[in-house]
């Protein structure tokens, strides 16, 4: 598949070359085709070769990706064919990139699949924050089965309060003492206290 772009100033010399093969594959039971290979070429000469890696699809879907990049702040899809190459020299960056080389109906992209694996990033996040959440309900949960109901029991008693009885010397001002025989006491009843066994 060549990108050409015409007649636009400096870039009229300009190719893009993306070389594309399809394999039928026996465990998915269907063809999938792949980007090996990425060609800048400029006036007829081959000016950069990138080997393409990750850059799959079955034969019927597209491919999406937002970032295709030689640079390793998008996780360089693109590599340079041989460490003495004069590609080390490009930076190739593909923004919104999306391709379908086989099956193609009406000129439309199929259903594209992405390049964003499952656990990226963000999702690893949530599902480890899920967990933790998880974790704390679960242990909430299991203190709240075995939580114990308090058994009080009340029991009230009266507080005795002992008088000894008043000599006559100590009344004087008294008309008439209490009881006048004997070392007696009184007691007194208008107290209690609960004591709560737990």
């Amino acid at each position: 598949l060549s990108l050409k772009f015409g007649d636009i100033g400096n870039l009229k010399g300009l190719v893009i070359r993306l070389l594309l093969t399809t394999s039928y594959y026996q465990l998915s039971v269907q063809n999938w085709f792949s980007l090996h290979r990425l060609q800048l070429l400029y006036n007829h000469s081959v000016q950069a070769t990138f080997n393409a890696t990750r850059i799959y699809a079955p034969a019927s879907y597209s491919f999406h990706c937002e970032h295709v990049s030689s640079l390793q702040r998008y996780d360089a899809l693109l590599i340079p064919s041989s460490a003495n190459d004069v590609s080390k020299l490009w930076e190739v960056t593909f923004i919104d990139f999306q391709i379908q080389g086989f099956n193609i109906q009406e000129g439309h992209f199929a259903y594209a699949k992405d390049c964003a694996s499952f656990f990226s990033p963000a999702i690893l996040m949530g599902l480890v924050m899920s967990l933790i959440l998880l974790l704390v309900l679960a242990y909430a949960l299991h203190m709240l089965i075995h939580l114990k109901s308090l058994d009080r029991h009340y029991e009230c008693k009266a507080s005795p309060a002992y008088f000894a009885q008043m000599k006559d010397n100590d009344m004087g001002d008294e008309k008439e003492p209490l009881r006048s025989t004997g070392n007696e006491s009184y007691e007194l009843r208008s107290q209690q206290f609960c004591k709560i066994y737990i």
